[in-house]
């Protein structure tokens, strides 16, 4: 009798939230129906995130007809040690990471993901909004230009749209406009500016409906009418705001831009989230990898649960440029085609691969470490132990801990890999 194989492909869940990109346009869609002939892309249907894991909402299924188990939940905990030695002593034989791509055509909510503490507090008081007791760090690494807000601007900066936006001023109130304008003057004061901000931004997230319907509608009217004589409204962000009152008319997120960086990633370019830091990703598709949890704390831009107090409470509130936002990626020694995505927590790390079409063959190195592999552009196959193995866009890949496949590559094209894993 044949062992069961260690390396086998993965039939992955479709989220189809309603700020997914609509059909073929969605790369959710293109990789989801890629993994499988037999799926077809519904063209006005949302394919929001494609789910490559084992959390209950979303346990990848096992395609391979020689594994008794049906899910990749159900085969690691039949096989723990499929895991590496050191993911089951810290993880609980638990894989820790949960990958997706993700494709964004309207925003998502503003949102910080709590961190371990507060996790297991609002779990055990609102289990109904809070569903788990883990912390969610998370990192972004784009497949297309993609946009997002993260983290908080320098404080010159919001100080900058409080002098020239007096729809913004007047929501803060004139009394934390000043605090925070004083506090400006002198950044040794740190903590200080850091409470001050906690108090602007929370007196505008708490501010009455009325009070905030009135100033957006003046400030879009403005705006509105800036643009149609062709002026600059760069001053206030003017296109971002008139695409976010579309998107979520009357939202207290509209104002939020100008409290928080707005970053664009380029292909390739990652930005990490820790706890408790704000974000919200507005456009474009990307590939993401976070802790294995579905926690989040919204306050904006969304029809969803919103805790404003628990927000505004939990945010780290540490000002820093939208430069600073970049997650700088390491080569990894030996493998020129292979770039590491390393981020400040034990959970995960994402490596991705750029195999040129000229060369033929590819080595997918072993790890102590279980992995998931995600192929997104060109084609592969793969002849050995585990037997014949194809790989085309959309083709996910679960990888034993020390385990290694080798690729031949097809020459029409190059390769474009990402893989997720736990480097502790």
């Amino acid at each position: 009798m044949m062992a069961e194989p260690r390396v086998f492909l993965l039939s992955c869940v479709v989220q189809d939230y309603a700020w997914g990109k609509l059909g073929s346009d969605s790369e959710v869609a293109q990789l989801w129906a890629g993994g499988d002939s037999g799926r077809k892309i519904e063209p006005n249907k949302p394919y929001a995130e494609l789910w490559m894991g084992t959390h209950p909402k979303g346990d990848a299924l096992i395609t391979e007809n020689r594994v008794s188990q049906k899910t990749l939940g159900q085969w690691i905990a039949a096989h723990p040690d499929s895991l590496g030695a050191k993911v089951r002593e810290v993880f609980q034989d638990q894989l820790p990471f949960l990958f997706k791509v993700l494709s964004v055509r309207l925003a998502l909510s503003i949102q910080a993901h709590p961190d371990k503490a507060l996790a297991k507090k609002l779990h055990a008081q609102f289990p109904q909004h809070y569903p788990d007791d883990n912390h969610k760090p998370e990192m972004a690494i784009a497949l297309t230009p993609f946009r997002g807000l993260c983290g908080f601007r320098p404080i010159s900066e919001i100080v900058g749209f409080l002098k020239a936006i007096p729809e913004f001023r007047a929501l803060i109130g004139q009394e934390a406009a000043q605090q925070l304008e004083s506090s400006a003057e002198d950044p040794s004061k740190e903590a200080e500016q850091r409470k001050v901000l906690q108090q602007c931004f929370t007196c505008m997230m708490q501010s009455g409906k009325k009070e905030l319907a009135e100033q957006l509608n003046l400030l879009v009217q403005r705006v509105t009418q800036q643009v149609e004589r062709a002026e600059d409204v760069s001053y206030c962000i003017g296109d971002l705001l008139l695409t976010l009152h579309s998107q979520f008319p009357g939202d207290i997120g509209c104002f939020a831009i100008y409290f928080l960086n707005v970053v664009t990633l380029q292909p390739g370019e990652a930005m990490y989230l820790g706890a408790n830091e704000p974000h919200a990703y507005l456009e474009g598709d990307c590939v993401e990898c976070m802790a294995c949890s579905d926690n989040t704390v919204r306050a904006g831009l969304t029809p969803k649960f919103i805790d404003v107090d628990t927000l505004c409470a939990m945010l780290t509130y540490i000002p820093a440029p939208a430069a600073d936002k970049l997650f700088t990626p390491t080569p990894v020694s030996g493998d020129p085609y292979a770039l590491l995505y390393n981020p400040p927590v034990p959970d995960f790390s994402v490596i991705k691969i750029e195999v040129p079409s000229s060369t033929s063959q590819y080595r997918v190195t072993q790890l102590d470490s279980a992995s998931i592999l995600l192929l997104v552009r060109g084609q592969a196959s793969s002849q050995g132990i585990h037997g014949k193995i194809s790989l085309h866009p959309g083709s996910v890949l679960f990888m034993s801990a020390n385990e290694s496949i080798t690729l031949t590559v097809d020459p029409s094209q190059n390769l474009l890999l990402f893989r997720a894993c736990c480097m502790l």
